[in-house]
């Protein structure tokens, strides 16, 4: 692992997901320069006010409010810009009004930069990180969609909670849309090296496939669930966008389920989802093929099938 220096972030949108990603990126000490874009101009100036405050408290970082001009050179442009979920709607609902957003926010970003890592957060973002790639012309490795690394660290927290176990002790993938047909890798999903199937009959405290259900089924309904509560969600994928930055910052390596451009990896091709992924100062190092069970390989075709039946509906 080597460390490059990212010297320059841009988050285009400053509303709640944007703000607490800057927040985010601030507290992490990784970043020396922060730059907020947003069509509201006073409510981006808000929040750099509000960030800036706190600027004795962490590692000294440079944030200002700027248009598109003042994303020029920076190394990671993060856009959560987009019309919100709202109660009652799925992220796909989304798709046609985000679409003509970012047709509008990427023609700008490549006005000013060429080689940047574009890291897409709007919902729904298996399908905008498609569209990224098409409008971008960036090569497919600089472009990442935040895609189901939240919905993994639900996944991983729910079971940890489910079996006692500290969730950064259990390995597990949801894989596929981030959304509504995303497909929970049960095979793979282990404690200690023990799979999940083996550890629930040692376990022995519950009703294992009932259980499994559940689980599956607060993941995939998490952001409904938050929604409905609180109108939206942003603390924990403010975080997951922050894992994915530092793993590009720090050159890590590490292994996330992001979403990028499938070229023929679990027989899918032209469609962006979720799988298992080499994540480093590139971008998108490699995507790894891992044994899935039938049951879940269809689940996966059945995802990607569900988004590329979308795309086809678009006007690229």
């Amino acid at each position: 692992m080597t460390n490059k220096t990212i010297k320059k972030i841009t988050v285009v949108g400053a509303g709640f997901v944007g703000s607490t990603t800057a927040y985010t990126l601030m507290l992490s000490g990784l970043i020396s320069e922060i730059v907020l874009i947003d069509l509201n101009v006073e409510k981006s100036e808000g929040e750099v006010m509000d960030l800036n405050h706190g600027m004795p408290f962490v590692r000294p970082v440079r944030i200002y409010n700027g248009d598109y001009s003042d994303s020029a050179g920076s190394d990671i442009i993060v856009i959560t810009a987009g019309a919100n979920q709202k109660p009652g709607e799925t992220r796909i609902d989304l798709v046609h009004k985000n679409t003509e957003v970012f047709k509008s926010i990427v023609s700008q970003i490549v006005k000013y930069n060429t080689s940047c890592i574009l890291l897409v957060v709007t919902n729904p973002v298996d399908i905008l990180t498609y569209v990224t790639c098409k409008i971008s012309g960036f090569d497919k490795s600089k472009v990442i969609g935040s895609g189901t690394v939240l919905d993994t660290a639900r996944f991983r927290y729910l079971l940890g909670d489910h079996t006692g176990i500290d969730p950064r002790n259990v390995h597990a993938y949801i894989i596929g849309e981030h959304g509504d047909t995303e497909v929970a890798t049960w095979s793979l999903t282990n404690i200690a090296g023990i799979t999940m199937e083996d550890y629930c009959k040692q376990c022995n405290s519950c009703d294992g496939q009932i259980s499994r259900h559940n689980i599956y089924q607060d993941v995939k309904n998490a952001a409904y669930e938050i929604i409905k509560r609180k109108g939206a969600t942003y603390y924990a994928v403010a975080l997951a966008v922050r894992r994915i930055v530092e793993a590009i910052v720090r050159d890590e390596n590490s292994i996330l389920t992001v979403s990028s451009l499938l070229e023929g990896q679990y027989g899918l091709s032209d469609v962006c989802l979720s799988v298992p992924t080499i994540v480093n100062s590139d971008g998108i190092s490699k995507i790894l093929n891992v044994p899935l069970s039938e049951d879940e390989q269809k689940s996966l075709e059945h995802s990607a099938n569900c988004l590329k039946n979308i795309i086809k509906q678009l006007k690229l």
